[in-house]
């Protein structure tokens, strides 16, 4: 697989296409059109391609540039991979590209949004690539028309990649090898115990005063899969999941790692702690 930089209209078209094969998209309000691309990578933004020994596009990541906190940064709005190429690890090293080039360019942070109870995205996030993660945007992108959104709020976390900070390098160094964690994290109390909802883990009653230093969030595994099962459960756990990563941020926690065990995931939330 080749991966490279995108720069014609042409290539922008075949970004399009992917976006609706990968999210199913019918509203073309959805779609990030080709002009848009092209104009936007030629004022700072970063669009990269994956492309097979056939020269077939395989996937993408997209980032516009920003400004925060008035420093240069780049916003992750897409990263794309078709089905077929799924579970191969390509969108792992499309972010790394995507590292590369912002690096090359004097960027120090990488911004994007992803859904808080998609645990596949959150094991990437965290485990693999390092980021730390302190805000929380309810409904962000409104009804969407893919069906892997349908029927639930489009709530996010905005995740934050500091890429040259030395918590990313180990992450990023420890790739492929089981991760080393403070065992002291067992320790820490779990604001919403879950328990058996039936088809999954349902959510437990959430404890907002805990004032530890470091807290557990849970999330059941497989949310995807819950929403056109159960819609009723999945919009439980989102609204319960909501009120508590609101409330935890609201007093200085941050999210800062994640794991998983057979059927569900959680989050670790630290207070105070500077991530270097």
């Amino acid at each position: 697989m080749r991966i490279r930089l995108l720069e014609t209209l042409a290539e922008c078209r075949m970004v399009a296409q992917l976006e609706k094969t990968v999210w199913g998209y019918t509203d073309a309000e959805d779609v990030v059109p080709p002009p848009v691309l092209v104009v936007s990578i030629k004022r700072g933004g970063i669009l990269l391609g994956a492309f097979d020994d056939g020269g077939e596009m395989q996937g993408f990541v997209y980032s516009i540039p920003g400004i925060k906190d008035g420093r240069s940064t780049q916003w992750s709005h897409m990263l794309g991979v078709i089905p077929q190429a799924r579970g191969t690890g390509l969108g792992a090293k499309l972010k790394l590209a995507q590292r590369a080039q912002a690096i090359d360019m004097g960027i120090d942070l990488i911004e994007w949004t992803y859904d808080p109870l998609q645990t596949v995205n959150a094991r990437l996030n965290f485990a693999k690539l390092g980021v730390v993660v302190e805000e929380y945007e309810e409904n962000i992108y409104g009804e969407s028309s893919s069906p892997l959104h349908r029927g639930s709020p489009t709530d996010r976390f905005v995740a934050e990649w500091h890429v040259r900070t030395p918590h990313v390098e180990r992450r990023l160094a420890a790739w492929g090898t089981p991760p080393v964690r403070d065992g002291g994290i067992a320790d820490a109390p779990v604001v919403n115990p879950s328990h058996d909802g039936g088809r999954a883990i349902a959510p437990g009653r959430a404890d907002l005063t805990l004032d530890a230093r470091r807290v557990l969030v849970e999330i059941p595994v497989g949310f995807s899969d819950l929403q056109q099962a159960d819609a009723r459960l999945a919009l439980e756990w989102r609204f319960a999941t909501r009120e508590i990563f609101q409330a935890y941020f609201r007093r200085g926690y941050r999210a800062v790692d994640f794991f998983t065990s057979a059927d569900r995931g959680r989050y670790l939330l630290d207070r105070n702690r500077v991530i270097g």
